[in-house]
């Protein structure tokens, strides 16, 4: 499905539609809603759960824009708007990687609507490049299909603690998704930004007592575990939960565990 934002189409899918209850994925660098996989549906037996693809990525429209976190974060307010939440209707937000340091950026700026927050493997405390996403936007922007595809699969196997448990067919997708028009130039401008900035500590005070979780990867290698420590001090109320022999997407490497885990916390 989509919903026209300020002139741009926004794709989305949602369940349990008759759930009180919201929340929203938001993925990260470079993906789209699918990487989400079962768990938007999963979760719909208890709540209205909605998945989208950020303006400039997945099947979304791709503007030529400065993919910066307030443009990506105020595409997300327009978008909640648009679906008839009310102002004082809340909803959860489960943010993976770029996808959390957008809902973290979110939440700062529209506290009264945020229920809980949920963070994979988040960016946002980043100062620069880490060597595996500079690996990233050089395999994203070869030339060359062939080796292309081949760096591709090199980094994509490398955010999994496991590199055997990438599948093919992810592969296809990334690349079908990439090769679309002005998707390497929304990559590329969300990759400078969100790499390049910091969340403000002092700002991000305002939401010090939001209930929050975060879910990190022990062998995560494009953004370490010790992030998760990092955001812990400056969320002293937030939960950890680290996952074993997991990489960049626990959900994906272990979704029965982390399952559980979001049922416990939602609840």
């Amino acid at each position: 499905m989509y919903k026209t934002i300020n002139g741009k189409n926004l794709r989305y899918d949602e369940y349990g539609v008759n759930n009180s209850d919201h929340i929203l994925f938001i993925h990260g660098l470079g993906s789209s809603s699918l990487v989400w996989r079962d768990f938007p549906e999963a979760l719909s037996r208890r709540y209205h759960t909605i998945t989208i693809d950020l303006i400039g990525f997945g099947e979304s429209d791709k503007p030529k824009e400065d993919y910066t976190i307030s443009f990506l974060s105020k595409f997300i307010k327009d978008f909640i708007n648009e679906m008839g939440f009310g102002p004082r209707e809340k909803i959860s937000i489960i943010g993976h990687s770029l996808g959390g340091y957008i809902a973290i950026d979110f939440a700062i700026a529209n506290r009264e609507r945020v229920d809980k927050l949920i963070l994979f493997d988040s960016s946002g405390l980043l100062k620069n490049p880490t060597p595996l996403l500079s690996d990233y936007l050089n395999a994203v922007k070869t030339i060359d299909p062939v080796l292309r595809r081949e760096r591709i699969t090199k980094v994509l196997g490398s955010l999994y603690s496991d590199p055997s448990r990438l599948l093919p067919i992810i592969v296809d997708f990334f690349i079908y998704f990439i090769e679309k028009p002005g998707a390497l130039e929304a990559f590329e401008s969300a990759f400078i930004n969100s790499t390049s900035t910091s969340i403000d500590s002092k700002k991000i005070k305002k939401i010090e007592n939001l209930r929050c979780l975060i879910i990190w990867g022990e062998k995560d290698k494009l953004i370490p575990m010790s992030f998760a420590e990092k955001f812990k001090q400056l969320l002293s109320t937030a939960e950890i939960e680290i996952i074993k022999d997991a990489g960049h997407a626990p959900f994906v490497e272990k979704p029965s565990i982390v399952y559980q885990r979001l049922i416990d916390f939602l609840q």
